[in-house]
């Protein structure tokens, strides 16, 4: 099955993160606390707790900060109280959005979130609004230069629902997030290395934006992802 190219997109998204480490780190400790609050500090019995482990392994966050995240999280040493708050919208060419937020001001986050929008061409909208618009999904995705064949027989093994063959020699991964960890363990196994391996929510529509309005999304996403409340945007667009 052929898709549209999500390589540069990709790239542009990782770039920036390199380039804002630290902010990228406050994100994952915040998704830690939450997750030690929410299901313990166990690993091994906290599915979401071992992928936020996972994401903050791969971004090098300090051993210390991370043990230190969950003991706040499972109340073993005084921390902020974090809350999870999801916003729905629009932004350019009617792309919609699903804003993602663990914040301790829940006040301070919506005006952030609704200046930045507002601010580059979007809008808020209300609860449900947008979000029937998104699946709940594991999602891998590799660089050009494995075979398609290869990575489908592995991970159709291991539970995988979808294999996709983009249109620069990328190849997605699409699986029923119970499956995420066994899939990722398949492909340790094989030692292939995924560019992105994260549970998400994928959109079943597209919005394809070129030119200036691929620009100016593309401007707003950045705006979004740099605020430290917002966790992840998930959205329709497609940026060529």
């Amino acid at each position: 099955m052929s898709g549209h190219s999500k390589w540069a997109n990709i790239q542009h998204r990782k770039g920036r993160q390199d380039a804002k480490r630290s902010n990228i780190w406050t994100k994952l400790i915040r998704e830690i606390i939450v997750a030690a609050r929410l299901g313990g500090g166990e690993a091994d019995s906290n599915p979401r707790l071992r992928l936020a482990l996972l994401k903050a392994r791969a971004a090098n966050v300090p051993k210390d900060t991370v043990n230190n995240a969950i003991l706040k999280g499972s109340g073993k040493l005084e921390g902020v109280n974090y809350e999870e708050i999801r916003y729905e919208g629009y932004g350019v060419g009617g792309a919609a959005l699903m804003i993602d937020c663990t914040t301790d001001n829940r006040t301070r986050t919506v005006a952030d979130v609704r200046h930045i929008l507002s601010k580059n061409g979007g809008n808020l909208g209300t609860d449900g609004s947008v979000s029937f618009m998104f699946k709940h999904t594991g999602y891998f995705l590799f660089a050009p230069g494995l075979k398609e064949d290869d990575v489908m027989e592995v991970a159709l093994e291991a539970g995988a629902d979808d294999v996709i063959s983009d249109d620069d020699g990328s190849i997605e991964v699409l699986c029923d997030p119970a499956a995420f960890e066994d899939l990722h363990k398949a492909f340790e196994a094989k030692g292939w290395t995924p560019e992105v391996a994260e549970v998400t929510w994928k959109s079943d529509t597209e919005t394809v934006l070129t030119g200036d309005e691929g620009a100016r999304m593309q401007r707003l996403l950045d705006a979004l992802e740099d605020l430290d409340d917002v966790q992840q945007v998930y959205t329709t667009a497609i940026i060529e």
